[in-house]
C-alpha cells in the first residue's frame, strides 16, 4: 500500500515539528515538507500536489483560508484546516474555500492521524452530525449567502438514483448506511458518489453535503 503524503502549513516552528513528530508515528503518512506562511503553502503544495495539506488559518502573507481558496480546484490535494479557535465562522468560511475537513490544534493525536486517513478516503473530518448540524445552520443564517436557485436547477444534471444517494449523505449517512438504504451494494453507492461529485463539480462529501443543504435537499 502507498504512502499517503502531507505537507505541513503553519507559521509556528513548534507547532511544525509537533505535527510532524505525531504524522510520523504512522507508518503510512509520510511529510514531505513544511510552509511557514500561505504564500509558500501555495508554492509548496502547487509544486509537490500531496495528498493531504494540514493548513493553519492564522499565517502571515496569506492566511490559511486565503490560500485554499487559491488552492481549490488547481489540486488534488485535500486541505485540512487546523486553528486554536473553535469559531463556527472559521469552520463554515474554511469548507467554503474548499477545505475538506477542520481540526481543533487541541485534538488528540490519534484523532489527527484519524482524520488524515478519513478525509484521504473522502470522507468528512467531523462527524456527520455535527458538521451538518452546524453547516445547516449557517447555511440558513449567514448574510450573503447564494439562494438555493443555482444549485437546485444543477442537480437536474443527476440521475434519480444519485439524488437519492446525495440526500443520503447529506443527512449524515456513510456509504454502507446508503447501500443498505437504497438496496445497493457499496460498490454500486460508491460510483454514483463519484458521478454526483463530477456532475455538480464538487470535491467530495463535505462540500456534497453543503450543496445538498443550500440546494434544499436537507430541511
Amino acid at each position: 500500500m502507498s504512502q499517503i503524503t502531507v505537507v505541513i502549513c503553519d507559521d509556528q516552528p513548534l507547532i511544525r515539528s509537533s505535527l510532524k513528530l505525531i504524522l510520523e508515528t504512522d507508518p503510512q503518512l509520510l511529510v514531505i515538507g513544511t510552509a511557514a506562511n500561505g504564500t509558500e503553502a501555495v508554492e509548496l503544495i502547487g509544486s509537490r500536489t500531496p495528498d493531504i495539506a494540514l493548513m493553519d488559518i492564522q499565517m502571515p502573507a496569506l492566511d490559511g483560508i486565503a490560500a485554499t481558496a487559491q488552492l481549490a480546484g488547481t489540486v488534488d490535494t485535500k486541505i485540512i484546516v487546523l486553528t486554536t479557535f473553535d469559531r463556527e465562522d472559521y469552520l463554515f468560511d474554511a469548507l467554503d474555500a474548499g477545505a475538506s475537513g477542520f481540526l481543533l490544534k487541541n485534538a488528540e493525536p490519534e484523532l489527527l492521524l484519524n482524520a488524515v486517513h478519513q478525509i484521504h478516503a473522502g470522507y468528512a473530518l467531523l462527524s456527520p452530525e455535527a458538521t451538518l448540524k452546524l453547516i445547516a445552520r449557517k447555511t440558513s443564517a449567514r448574510p450573503g449567502t447564494p439562494a438555493p436557485g443555482a444549485e437546485s436547477a444543477a442537480l437536474h444534471a443527476l440521475t434519480a438514483r444519485e439524488r437519492q444517494v446525495l440526500t443520503a449523505l447529506a443527512s449524515g449517512k456513510n456509504n454502507q448506511e446508503i447501500a443498505a438504504l437504497l438496496s445497493l451494494s457499496e460498490a454500486t453507492v460508491k460510483t454514483h458518489l463519484s458521478n454526483l461529485l463530477a456532475k455538480l463539480h464538487l470535491r467530495d462529501r463535505v462540500q456534497a453535503a453543503l450543496y445538498a443543504h443550500r440546494a434544499g435537499l436537507i430541511q
